[in-house]
């Protein structure tokens, strides 16, 4: 559990990104929204980078921890999207920024889990070869990643794309016919 001071750092970071780009945000503005000194920010943190990442690994296992199962390719696609529906502007200024990997490896992690808790939950009786549930699983977090990065794009003017429910519609099937070709190879 965080201590008072880095939940206040991180608020505080947070907050400030919703108002402007993260190259705008400097050590000075967060010590002064949270009310701290300086030599408290570089106790706890490096620099801004390292606060962010902390931020964007801490919501991933969080994500990881409150979705342990997934039962469909739209519940797949929605919680993959949840920190991003909940922090537009902040992902957005995170995105459009030099730490853009930061955001994208974060988003791809999270897609993985989602689609790994798909698949384990839609296809415990099946016995699949590892390698076969690798490309199963890599196909649709690329998918899912991509339906999100097309969505930033966009300025994410919408909740979701209009499109990602019939997407998640067409591609219904996909990872079930991996699978059962896979359990058929053997």
């Amino acid at each position: 559990m965080a201590n008072f001071t880095e939940k206040a750092i991180k608020e505080s970071f947070i907050r400030l990104l919703t108002e402007k780009p993260l190259n705008k945000i400097t050590v000075k503005d967060i010590t002064e929204d949270c009310g701290i000194n300086r030599n408290s920010f570089y106790y706890h943190y490096r620099d801004i980078p390292a606060l962010l990442l902390e931020i964007v690994t801490e919501e991933s296992e969080k994500l990881i921890r409150d979705y342990p199962t997934i039962d469909s390719l739209d519940e797949a696609l929605r919680v993959a999207a949840l920190f991003t529906l909940q922090n537009k502007k902040a992902v957005l200024h995170i995105y459009k920024s030099v730490s853009r990997d930061v955001f994208e490896t974060y988003l791809m992690k999270s897609c993985e889990h989602t689609v790994e808790a798909y698949l384990n939950s839609a296809f415990r009786e099946y016995e699949v070869l590892p390698e076969d549930r690798t490309i199963a699983v890599r196909l649709v977090k690329c998918a899912l990643f991509g339906i999100i990065i097309d969505w930033i794009e966009s300025g994410l003017n919408e909740e979701l794309p209009k499109d990602a429910q019939r997407i998640c519609e067409l591609c219904k099937g996909i990872p079930e016919e991996i699978i059962e070709r896979s359990t058929k190879i053997k």
